[in-house]
């Protein structure tokens, strides 16, 4: 085992501190008594409650919950679908094209999916508002949850689908009985990501949005072009603490499945 030295120890807490000293600022401002953000004039949570009477800010909330709910569910629909087919399904015609078509997105500039996403809706005269913006972060957001799911895939000893089979089960009996448990875990963390993506865009949004559809990003980002206000600090906390309990709630729920996954494999080895 490599030492623990200061060097590691100060790379380390330099690193940490570039990625999370800017959000404790945040989160310690939100608090601020003072309507100055980089004043600091007491301890006071009355910012909260203007939030909570802001009603522009509470229905791009909403809105933007709910695309990034139907957005991420979609998207590990079909991203476990792609990942199934390309780790499954070897050899196919058009196999590299499509897994090319699943992984494009990854690597192309939201500036160009947002444009071509806002070409295609006004060349089949859908009008943009929620629907489109489900349909443009699904888009992006599957080719993550194919990638998580994909990796699992790849490790998934397949004998347990072919015992399925030999008990009488159809490929899809053995699929959501035996597959799809197994890898849950992969599913569940690529919807998460899927959901933080999209509670997260901002280019791609801004170009499958309507009049009546905006969404919290593209709130955030008007409202700060007049100057960050002690309300934008008190709901980015929010935010913050939405992904964490996310975050920490995939990490226990990930771990909870890994024990009990091992623990049943030991009592099958044991019988």
């Amino acid at each position: 085992m490599r030492r623990f030295t200061w060097f590691n120890a100060t790379s380390l807490t330099l690193g940490f501190a570039f990625l999370y000293l800017p959000m404790v600022i945040l989160i310690v401002y939100s608090f601020n008594e003072s309507k100055l953000v980089t004043v600091w004039a007491g301890f006071s949570t009355k910012w909260y409650g203007e939030l909570i009477r802001n009603e522009a800010f509470l229905d791009a909330a909403w809105v933007t919950l709910r695309v990034a709910f139907f957005s991420s569910t979609l998207a590990a629909i079909l991203g476990t679908m792609a990942a199934y087919v390309l780790v499954r399904a070897n050899r196919f015609p058009g196999r590299t094209l499509f897994s090319g078509m699943i992984y494009a997105p990854l690597v192309m500039p939201e500036v160009i999916t947002g444009l071509s996403l806002l070409l295609l809706f006004i060349g089949i005269g859908l009008d943009r508002g929620i629907l489109t913006i489900v349909l443009a972060h699904t888009t992006f957001s599957m080719c993550y949850v194919s990638v998580v799911v994909s990796s699992r895939l790849a490790s998934f000893d397949i004998s347990l689908e072919e015992a399925a089979l030999d008990l009488g089960c159809s490929p899809f009996e053995a699929f959501r009985l035996v597959t799809l448990p197994i890898i849950a875990p992969a599913v569940i963390s690529g919807w998460l990501l899927a959901f933080t993506l999209s509670l997260d865009d901002l280019v791609i949004a801004s170009f499958a949005a309507g009049p009546s559809s905006t969404t919290l990003p593209i709130k955030i980002f008007s409202a700060v072009r007049l100057g960050v206000s002690p309300e934008i600090n008190a709901l980015s906390t929010i935010m913050i603490a939405i992904v964490t309990v996310g975050v920490i709630s995939a990490s226990l729920i990930s771990k909870r499945s890994a024990v009990r996954q091992e623990a049943e494999t030991r009592a099958a080895e044991r019988t």
